[in-house]
């Protein structure tokens, strides 16, 4: 094989790795801006159709260690190119629901299929590309990962305003087939038949952890939290499993995840960043298409075609990044990210309802150029210091975190929004009281129960404290991205990092 012809089954190879990610990412979003049409299709609440969001990132959590184990054991290319064919078969499923359970289990089948997908493609391209190449083709890799939950809103408004609610999971029906069929043909074949001894049981414990956290979040604003015993129940089965999968892998002769990976510095404070990163982009994400519906009256496709500008931020980044890199160095690069993704989320914390979508606009691009700029070196960073043979089972790692970390986000924030709604409500309420001789003046039969006067009062009470609700909860976030500050200084670059980061451009 010639040079030119191993540098486009490269090429090739990595556009269907990319495509793939680009359609798994793109699906834990793009169903954001439909739920308020599904809410009426499936017959769901407000708070039970966020379900079909957490159950897709629960199902990814906890499919993909095993997913690592299993691809170890099949080899990387069957397990790939199984995932995509069961994606697939799984979006199609989610398009014919007909209500919430059968939705919220489709959800999860598309979860376990699509798990494995992210690190695998990681640890791949790892292997196709050289150590000089990788800064590049990683950036590629990383807009794939921000820009697909950022493009999925848009798209997702797209096709639920000019088709049905229903095509954002039939979308992937072609996406899913090309890319079987790029990777099919190009991906070269590794062998199976290298697993190491499965721990059970800390897979069980890693499940029963995820699951009951993610229970316990998305259920307590429902029961009051700890004042229902359903709550402590599943407060108490995350921590058993917590315990437990620490015990197994400070003390198994075989943990779930080799301890070697824990001892690189740079993988564990990159992974505890990207865990971060993820609360706040996929929170923003989820937050944000209700936000705009819900109180300001977009439709689907506005606030869709208003969330593309935090894409379009997020690819100015990914442009400049490499360069930028190397001029200021990875921490600075990345310092400046965390910052400017805040500045996002303050300007975010100042949203009223009388401002125009140029407001969101602004905040979303920058929040985007942010995280564009921690995304890459981070990426890059994380993966320098880990030997060959670690490389999937580390990525494994790092995407088992990071989709934790958008789940629990994702309910977390819900569940602290409606909280805020309900304080600010009250609070609002209070202060309405007739003898107030404004109020009085203003409508007169405003408590004479005529004219459906105090329904409308109390509709517009909700959608202020909504709205006081959703700064609340922006500038808090805005004020936890700082916290990423200080891990920074725990992050030191060796010189093969900063050799990597200061490669040259892409090679053959």
């Amino acid at each position: 094989m010639t040079a030119k012809e191993d540098l486009t089954g490269r090429l090739f190879a990595t556009g269907g790795l990319m495509l793939a990610i680009l359609m798994q990412a793109l699906d834990s979003t793009i169903a954001n801006v439909a739920l308020p049409h599904m809410m009426g299709s499936l017959s769901a609440s407000q708070d039970q159709v966020t379900w079909i969001l957490t159950s897709y990132i629960v199902a990814a959590a906890i499919m993909t260690p095993f997913t690592g184990w299993l691809a170890l054991k099949i080899g990387r290319k069957p397990m790939f190119l199984f995932s995509i064919a069961a994606f697939v078969a799984a979006s199609i499923l989610c398009g014919m629901a007909t209500n919430l359970p059968e939705m919220v289990f489709f959800r999860l089948l598309q979860g376990f299929a699509g798990a494995g997908m992210m690190p695998l493609s990681q640890a791949a391209i790892y292997d196709l590309w050289s150590p000089k190449a990788i800064p590049r083709v990683m950036s590629i890799w990383s807009a794939m990962i921000m820009v697909g939950p950022i493009l999925g809103p848009t798209l997702g408004g797209f096709l639920t305003e000019n088709f049905s609610w229903r095509w954002v999971f039939y979308i992937n029906v072609p996406v899913g087939a090309l890319a079987f069929a790029m990777i099919y043909t190009s991906l070269p074949s590794n062998e199976g038949g290298r697993q190491r001894p499965f721990d059970l049981i800390g897979f069980f414990a890693l499940v029963l952890f995820t699951g009951g956290i993610q229970l316990m979040v998305d259920r307590g604003p429902t029961l009051d939290w700890f004042d229902a015993r359903e709550i402590w129940v599943e407060a108490v089965i995350a921590l058993i499993g917590l315990y437990v999968f620490v015990a197994q892998m400070a003390t198994a002769d075989h943990p779930f995840f080799p301890r070697a990976v824990l001892h690189d510095r740079n993988f564990i404070t990159s992974t505890m960043m990207l865990f971060f990163i993820s609360i706040l982009l996929f929170s923003t994400n989820a937050l944000m298409p209700s936000f705009m519906q819900n109180l300001l009256g977009y439709t689907a496709l506005q606030s869709g075609e208003t969330s593309m500008y935090r894409g379009f931020g997020s690819i100015c980044a990914f442009l400049i990044v490499p360069w930028l890199a190397r001029v200021l160095r990875p921490r600075p690069t990345v310092s400046l990210g965390v910052l400017v993704s805040g500045l996002g989320l303050w300007s975010m914390a100042h949203f009223d309802l009388s401002m125009t979508a140029t407001n969101i606009k602004i905040a979303g691009a920058l929040q985007g150029f942010g995280m564009g700029l921690m995304a890459n070196p981070l990426s890059v960073l994380s993966y320098a210091t880990i030997g060959a043979e670690l490389r999937t089972e580390a990525a494994v790692f790092s995407n088992v975190v990071r989709t934790m970390g958008s789940s629990l986000g994702i309910a977390s924030l819900q569940a602290v929004l409606t909280e805020q709604s309900a304080t600010a409500h009250a609070r609002l309420a209070e202060n309405i009281v007739q003898s107030d001789p404004v109020i009085r003046w203003r409508s007169p039969d405003l408590f004479s129960g005529a004219g459906g006067g105090l329904e409308a009062l109390n509709a517009e009470i909700t959608r202020q404290g909504s709205m006081m609700a959703y700064d609340t909860v922006f500038a808090w976030m805005a004020l936890a991205s700082l916290l990423l500050l200080p891990l920074l200084l725990i992050l030191r670059p060796a010189r093969r990092v900063e050799a990597v980061i200061e490669s040259e451009p892409l090679e053959a």
